[in-house]
């Protein structure tokens, strides 16, 4: 048992799939990183008490008092207002659901919520590739895309917590393809996974000659972001075409967050970003076309370093910046 008392944070991330659950000191060392299956049963009633249940029973295992906790932050997949109330995550069924008071009152700690996207770039600025700065903007290029803008140290959230939806700027206005959010259009339907695929797709329908994307597709019956990556890299000049096409609107996105924000670094992450060079490279190259030229020299683009544990860290940096 711990005789001196220590500054824990219990930190959550919810996923649509899995919940990831950390124990870490407040200077950001983890003592403990796991996670649980998400029980989206009667809209998501049995989360809270689930995650608090393996909380009883790691601290108990660590031998940890549970006086040693400063509080409990969480990341979780939608826009939470101001108050701590979760507008809708709807891959989980929570709406107008009362996040903070809820995980408030099952630990008997103060809590501290926010978005998943705006969880990891926190956890990018604190732990990761933003170490030390005070003003980035990450980007998260998954299934969809992700963003995070952190203005001064402090995470913008907006009104009503819609602060940071970078997936969600439309860059295609005529003809764009339809986003899960209702639009037409979105960086989202691009420069995601889903969107370097469904571009594969279109060039793979109306080609009329074979090609090496043609010939992946006629053996494996499907296409993947990596393999339009893969290709890109070895100069396969139809995927060098897709990868220029995503990298012309992610610049063009950059360019314009830049002559808003002038942040000191744009994060890309995601398992997108794991293309490296190939992405990067031309993303710069479109960056620098669109930025504001006397600030285009002052920004980097860099790649996240965190991967998926970059929302677990987000969040207890949450409780940290509070209460620490």
């Amino acid at each position: 048992m711990n005789n001196m008392k220590q500054d824990y944070i219990f930190s959550i991330d919810v996923g649509g799939t899995a919940i990831k659950l950390a124990i870490m000191n407040a200077e950001g060392k983890l003592q403990k990183l796991w996670q649980i299956p998400t029980n989206r049963k009667e809209e998501g009633k049995y989360i809270i008490d689930e995650i608090y249940e393996e909380f009883k029973q790691a601290i108990h295992n660590l031998q940890i008092n549970k006086d040693d906790f400063i509080g409990v932050g969480m990341g979780a997949p939608g826009p939470i207002l101001p108050n701590g109330v979760m507008k809708r995550a709807t891959n989980i069924g929570w709406e107008n659901y009362p996040l903070k008071a809820k995980l408030e009152e099952r630990f008997q700690l103060p809590a501290f919520v926010e978005n998943d996207a705006n969880c990891a770039a926190l956890g990018e600025m604190w732990q990761g590739a933003g170490k030390g700065l005070k003003n980035l903007v990450c980007i998260t290029l998954g299934t969809g895309v992700g963003g995070g803008v952190i203005v001064n140290g402090e995470i913008v959230s907006g009104t009503s917590g819609g602060g940071g939806e970078i997936g969600h700027i439309t860059v295609q206005y005529k003809d764009g393809a339809p986003c899960n959010c209702g639009k037409k259009g979105c960086i989202e339907t691009i420069a995601s996974a889903t969107g370097v695929v469904r571009l594969a797709m279109e060039k793979i329908k109306r080609s009329n000659e074979e090609t090496a994307l043609t010939r992946l597709y006629k053996k494996y019956g499907k296409i993947t972001a990596k393999d339009v990556f893969d290709l890109a890299a070895g100069n396969d000049p139809v995927c060098v075409q897709i990868v220029e096409e995503v990298c012309f609107y992610l610049g063009h996105v950059l360019g314009t967050l830049s002559s808003t924000l002038n942040p000191d670094a744009f994060i890309i992450g995601g398992g997108v970003s794991d293309a490296g060079e190939t992405l990067l490279m031309p993303l710069e190259k479109y960056y620098r076309q669109f930025a504001f030229p006397s600030t285009v020299d002052d920004t980097k683009i860099i790649r996240a370093t965190l991967g998926n544990q970059a929302g677990v860290y987000g969040a207890a940096y949450l409780v940290k910046n509070k209460l620490s």
